[in-house]
């Protein structure tokens, strides 16, 4: 549920904007590592805003899945040690009829 909500506020969020946006019709030049281009300002910023999101969620998920394999790893280490270890026999007393005294 809380993860649904993150995503609608981030969906609204970029819908806002990309709305907002469309209003802008001003045309800016953009250098890039290899090359140059002409791009309207709210193309632009939808384009950098979508790729930064892509990339933390993929980033974030890398560091996620590195987590839970270790976590895994442990879980497993754990379980071994506790095979290694031996419970101690539980010594239960007896009692048998040469045992009782007649009173």
């Amino acid at each position: 549920m809380k993860y649904l909500l993150i995503f609608l506020v981030v969906l609204v969020v970029l819908v806002i904007s990309i709305t907002l946006g469309a209003h802008n019709d001003q045309v800016v030049t953009f250098n890039y590592l290899l090359a140059q281009g002409d791009y309207r300002v709210s193309t632009l910023l939808a384009v950098l805003f979508a790729t930064g999101f892509v990339l933390g969620w993929v980033i974030c998920g890398l560091f996620y899945l590195r987590v839970r394999l270790s976590l895994g790893r442990a879980q497993r280490k754990i379980k071994r040690l506790e095979q290694q270890i031996e419970p101690e026999p539980v010594v239960v007393p007896t009692v048998t009829p040469t045992a009782i005294s007649k009173e």
